[in-house]
């Protein structure tokens, strides 16, 4: 049972979080920025936020120090927003297997071409 509530917790903070971050934040650091995923304790102190970042590394850290400095913004709106008694700490990792999965997709594709190149000689 505590782990579909879990579940839900989740799922309802990635979605006003995405909301927040979108239309709330006016810090210039956050570039695109999209919510992959909130894994959240099962007593529901800390949610691990995953993001993904559009951009080089330098944009990735850029949005992380201006996501923790908002940290205490994100954690009041989420409370009125969603009514929790005690707001969960908000933890921001980057997720990194959007790019991973791009990048093995395009080592398929080269892969696929070399294949049809050595096929039609």
């Amino acid at each position: 049972m505590a782990k579909i509530r879990t579940g839900r917790v989740g799922e309802q903070i990635k979605k006003e979080l995405s909301l927040l971050i979108q239309s709330e934040l006016k810090d210039p650091r956050i570039g695109f920025i999209t919510v992959t995923g909130v894994e959240v304790t099962g007593d529901l102190s800390q949610a691990k936020v995953y993001l993904s970042v559009f951009g080089e590394q330098e944009q990735k850290d850029n949005s992380l120090k201006a996501l923790a400095k908002a940290n205490g913004f994100l954690r009041t709106e989420l409370g009125k927003r969603i009514r929790f008694r005690h707001v969960p700490e908000l933890i921001f990792k980057i997720d990194e297997s959007i790019a991973y999965g791009s990048r093995i997709e395009k080592l398929l594709g080269d892969i696929g071409s070399d294949n049809d190149k050595n096929e039609s000689q």
